[in-house]
């Protein structure tokens, strides 16, 4: 039953969570090939260069307003594959990237801005358990220079972007769970009390707990067309909660009404993209508890099996797809609005 289940969950963007079968500690000798951000091959997509299977959710590309600026969340995590950081040249992983969080993640926000998505050197999902967890990002963590690496070349990949591509557009920063924490660093460097924060839509910041005051300057939007803030949630099945307690405090966006209204009925959910290609609308209804976004099991095909999941980290984005992309054009909107 556990391959069916998860075949039928793809559009979760499942992460095999085991512990690796081997491993080994960072070595800055042996590292992955560098990516060059002046080649369009460190990119997983740039406008005009949509993959086909980005095309299929969204057709062809037409160029927008404003950018956005999207980080994957962690998909390298091959049990037998004993780096700490992701080949970015690697076709399986590349592959991985595109069919997975660009055909069911990013393309929520393409409707709104111009898709920029690089390919990183992302941390091992093992670094997020001992003896290399980073959780709380300590330097003596074993696995920091894994972590530090990720981050360095989207760094790099977003100065590229500023410098080559933007050309004084608005940006979205859209990410989910570890391209969130790398996101939370980035828009600390350059955007909270930076020049650039005029220049900020919104931050679609999911998948990790963030804290109300995580930023000086940067603050959680509360109307559907506010700007210049993010939006955060965490989304378990209805009347569950994680063990453990990480999720208290933190932002959590209602992303169907995007207000703080705390809860949302069936017909006002817009749609959520299922693996078959199609928007499944008034399919769920939510609850915003302290810290994590309670969903219904969502109407779908096969949602018998959706029943026995509690956690639905892997559909933040997923299940409320349609509503991020009306959102993100309502945002785009208001920001060309109080800016001309």
């Amino acid at each position: 039953m556990r391959i069916n289940f998860y075949t039928l969950l793809f559009f979760f963007i499942f992460i095999n969570c085991k512990t690796a079968y081997k491993t080994s500690a960072f070595d800055e000798d042996k590292l992955p090939a560098k990516p060059s951000y002046s080649k369009n091959e460190s990119w997983a997509v740039l406008p005009g260069k949509y993959p086909k299977d980005l095309i299929q959710i969204t057709g062809d590309y037409i160029e927008k307003q404003a950018d956005v600026f999207y980080i994957y969340p962690t998909l390298f995590s091959d049990r037998k594959n004993p780096s700490l950081n992701a080949d970015i040249f690697d076709e399986d992983f590349r592959k991985e990237i595109i069919q997975k969080a660009i055909k069911y993640q990013a393309s929520a926000w393409v409707s709104s801005a111009n898709l920029y998505a690089p390919f990183y050197r992302q941390a091992h999902y093992r670094i997020f358990s001992e003896p290399f967890s980073i959780v709380d990002l300590r330097n003596e963590s074993p696995g920091i220079g894994a972590w530090n690496l990720a981050y360095e070349d989207l760094k790099n990949a977003f100065e590229y972007y500023l410098e080559n591509y933007n050309n004084g557009k608005p940006i979205i920063i859209a990410t989910h769970s570890q391209g969130t924490m790398h996101a939370i660093q980035l828009m600390k460097d350059y955007f909270d009390e930076k020049p650039l924060k005029e220049k900020l839509v919104a931050a679609y910041l999911i998948g990790i707990r963030i804290l109300p005051n995580e930023f000086k300057s940067i603050k959680p939007m509360i109307n559907p067309d506010d700007v210049g803030g993010f939006v955060s949630w965490n989304t378990y099945k209805m009347n569950n909660l994680p063990k453990e307690k990480w999720f208290k405090g933190g932002v959590t966006t209602n992303p169907i009404s995007w207000n703080t209204k705390n809860y949302s009925e069936e017909e006002e959910h817009k749609g959520l993209l299922f693996k078959d290609g199609k928007i499944y609308s008034n399919a769920l209804k939510v609850e915003v508890s302290d810290g994590i976004l309670w969903s219904t099991v969502p109407k779908i095909p096969g949602r018998i099996f959706l029943s026995l999941v509690k956690n639905y980290h892997y559909a933040d984005i997923n299940l409320f797809w349609l509503d991020i992309s009306k959102n993100s054009q309502k945002r785009v909107d208001q920001w060309y609005s109080l800016n001309n």
